[in-house]
């Protein structure tokens, strides 16, 4: 007697779920077999980079305390660095000369106001300063006053941009804030704001992983007004461009801030600062963190943006530390620098392609801002 066709598919889709399982719960011990070695095997480094890496994530928190009690995983994340943990920094603008062939150079000098010192003020010598124009291997792009170069690490890779004349530098932001707003993605900045290129900037609210991008966690300035976050709260992890086109990074209100003459400001509270006035922000200690997709920015002596992205959680590039990014900004000549919101939002875009792998499986996420390059004049 023959088979029915029915028997036969069921058979065949039974045997194929089956294989499906056991792969499945093959795959289920060999992932939480190699948790249980990197949370309880001898490398106290592994296991602190792993429940760090976890925790920077806005969906995958709870993994670490699949092996480790909660009194642990504490230990380990109440040691890392945030800019909060950094306190009060004040920029010395004498060090940035954008350009250092007008007249501005003596005048910014005399009206820069002097401060008391401090532990976290630090004023380097003009030898310590990035003078000279560098010349890079690995170069992907080199026009338009563009450059970017491809970085590499033991643990991951990247690519730093840098843009010649910070004048063409600006926050892009949405025309308004709050729950009922919506995100754009860096393309949708780009092609808002006709611009060439740019990066993902502020942080934002983003309850597990599904956060809009509408809601930004902290200051965001824009055409010198306070466009969400308040005057008088301080805001940690700001970065900002005052209008002579210097970087400003540090933890400030919105009202110092517009003090300092910030035109545009973004901030990512958990920061931290990476570079001030020179200074390694770990020269007395790791900076910590997991290895995880990064966007940072920094700015040189003369005046030349960095825009830096960290590819994570991928099998080319597992990601970077913020010490990583403090070495890799003083390498390209960072007088300050300070770490942006990245995991699945870190994406560099220039002249319509992507530059670098992110780590999303969904596609762009909706930002509340960007930092974007303004197309060369002439």
């Amino acid at each position: 007697m023959t088979t029915p066709v029915w028997k036969k598919i069921l058979k065949y889709t039974l045997r194929s779920l089956e294989v499906i399982g056991i792969t499945l719960l093959a795959l289920l011990i060999t992932v939480y077999g190699a948790g249980l070695i990197i949370t309880r095997g001898p490398s106290v480094n592994a296991k602190k980079l792993f429940v760090l890496s976890m925790n920077e994530t806005s969906a995958a928190k709870w993994v670490p305390a699949l092996f480790l009690s909660k009194d642990e995983i504490k230990g380990i994340t109440d040691n890392r660095v945030t800019a909060a943990d950094q306190g009060d920094v004040v920029i010395d603008t004498s060090l940035i000369k954008p350009d250092k062939n007008n007249d501005k150079d003596e005048e910014i000098e005399e009206n820069t106001p002097t401060y008391d010192s401090g532990d976290n003020l630090f004023i380097p010598d003009e030898s310590d300063v990035f003078e000279e124009t560098p010349e890079y291997d690995n170069v992907i792009v080199a026009d338009d006053g563009v450059t970017i170069v491809e970085i590499k690490g033991s643990t991951y890779s990247g690519e730093m941009m840098i843009i010649d004349d910070p004048a063409r530098v600006f926050v892009a932001t949405l025309d308004a804030y709050g729950p009922e707003a919506h995100g754009l993605t860096l393309d949708q900045f780009i092609y808002k704001y006709d611009a060439i290129g740019g990066t993902n900037a502020g942080g934002f609210y983003d309850p597990n992983g599904e956060g809009n991008g509408g809601t930004p966690d902290g200051l965001v300035i824009g055409n010198s007004k306070i466009l969400w976050g308040g005057e008088d709260k301080v805001h940690y992890c700001v970065i900002g461009f005052d209008e002579d086109n210097i970087l400003h990074v540090g933890n400030f209100s919105g009202k110092m801030a517009l003090y300092r003459k910030l035109v545009s400001a973004v901030s990512f509270a958990p920061g931290p600062l990476l570079v001030v006035n020179g200074k390694a922000m770990n020269e007395t200690g790791e900076l910590g963190g997991g290895l995880n997709p990064r966007t940072a920015i920094g700015q040189r002596a003369d005046g030349a943006i960095l825009l830096l992205v960290v590819d994570g959680r991928q099998t080319h590039s597992l990601g970077a530390t913020y010490d990583d990014l403090v070495d890799i900004m003083l390498e390209f000549g960072a007088v300050n620098a300070a770490n942006l919101d990245g995991g699945s939002s870190t994406r560099m875009h220039y002249k319509g392609e992507r530059m670098n792998q992110c780590a999303s499986m969904l596609g762009q996420r909706g930002l509340p801002n960007a930092i974007l390059i303004k197309k060369k004049e002439g």
